[in-house]
């Protein structure tokens, strides 16, 4: 009887640990599983060319999804990503012409030194994640009705800055960022893993991060314990809003082209991206860098292997969005599982 009762605590235990291991891990082994089936379904999957054009086409929505993780963990959510990365491509666009634009606001700074025109970009970005974070901060309303805003805003101002029509003739300068590469790796995959490693080590290893965690854990306690909760959600937005700009001169300089259409969608991705990853939507301060780079990774091999082998564009938003709904009630269970 003894030794039954201590055979059973021990499958208990080693069943917790696989449970612990799977829950903390199980993304890395969804991600190597698809690898997998994907090489069986497509011969083309493998090769290099193919594996650096999946991560060099993800690397924007992965730029979005740092930024988004944040605001998530911190209790938020931002809709206006993917207009931001528009309003933000064309404003550094209009600064990176060839010849001057005769839209331009400013048609005199025009052809003026790249640097200019990144600097412009990253921050009408940070602008428009000031103006999210500080609509929820001090008027206190919701994160999805304050972004959403934000949304339907800077996709007009991007119209109207730009009268409706892409800005072409780019200089070579700009279009490096997006088009070139260093001893053969994309310079988007180094701006990503770059600033994927400055976010973590943000995230995980400085008191700001640790703040924002605090504050989606539990925005009371963190408010009672001398945490200015208002600044540092001002702060998680502005970041995102940055982090948004530079998808926007990644994405116009890939393509040479600022455009005001361009994000269309970029933000239901991103987010895609981190929920994947393990950032919970339904209790805040949970979430991780690596585990949204490897949801981005997904959302690329998914989207890469349904092309490879011809599945409908249709039939890829229905998959897209039955896994972004599926992710959210394994999050549900997760979090219900842990409190009880």
């Amino acid at each position: 009887m003894e030794g039954t009762t201590r055979t059973s605590a021990r499958l208990r235990s080693s069943g917790a640990s696989v449970r612990a291991v799977m829950s903390r891990y199980g993304i890395f082994f969804v991600f190597i599983g698809m690898l997998i089936v994907a090489s069986f379904l497509s011969p083309a999957f493998l090769t290099i060319i193919n594996l650096t054009n999946v991560v060099r086409q993800m690397s924007i929505i992965g730029l979005i999804a740092l930024g988004v993780t944040g605001v998530i963990v911190a209790g938020g959510i931002d809709l206006s990503s993917g207009s931001v990365v528009g309003i933000s491509a064309v404003v550094a666009a209009s600064l990176a012409q060839t010849e001057g634009w005769e839209g331009a606001l400013f048609p005199g700074l025009a052809g003026t030194p790249v640097i200019w025109a990144i600097l412009a970009g990253c921050l009408v970005g940070a602008v428009a994640g000031l103006i999210n974070g500080s609509l929820v901060a001090k008027t206190h309303i919701p994160p999805f009705i304050a972004t959403l805003g934000m949304y339907t805003s800077a996709r007009g101002a991007a119209m109207l800055y730009t009268h409706g029509r892409p800005l072409s003739s780019l200089t070579d300068e700009y279009n490096v960022i997006g088009q070139g590469d260093l001893f053969g790796v994309p310079f988007p995959i180094l701006i990503l893993v770059a600033m994927a490693v400055f976010t973590h080590v943000l995230y995980s290893r400085t008191r700001f991060g640790k703040y924002i965690y605090a504050i989606g854990g539990n925005e009371q306690a963190a408010r009672v314990s001398g945490i200015n909760v208002d600044r540092y959600k001002i702060l998680i937005y502005v970041y995102a809003g940055f982090l948004a700009g530079v998808a926007g001169l990644v994405v116009s300089s890939r393509i040479g082209s600022g455009q005001p259409g361009l994000g269309v969608g970029y933000e239901l991705d991103a987010i895609a991206a981190a929920v994947i990853g393990g950032t919970s939507l339904s209790a805040g301060g949970i979430g991780t860098i690596p585990g949204t780079i490897i949801g981005a990774l997904i959302i690329g091999v998914l989207n890469n292997t349904l092309d490879l082998v011809n599945v409908s564009a249709y039939w890829q938003q229905i998959i897209k969005g039955a896994i972004i709904v599926g992710a959210v009630i394994i999050d549900q269970r997760k979090t219900q599982g842990g409190g009880s």
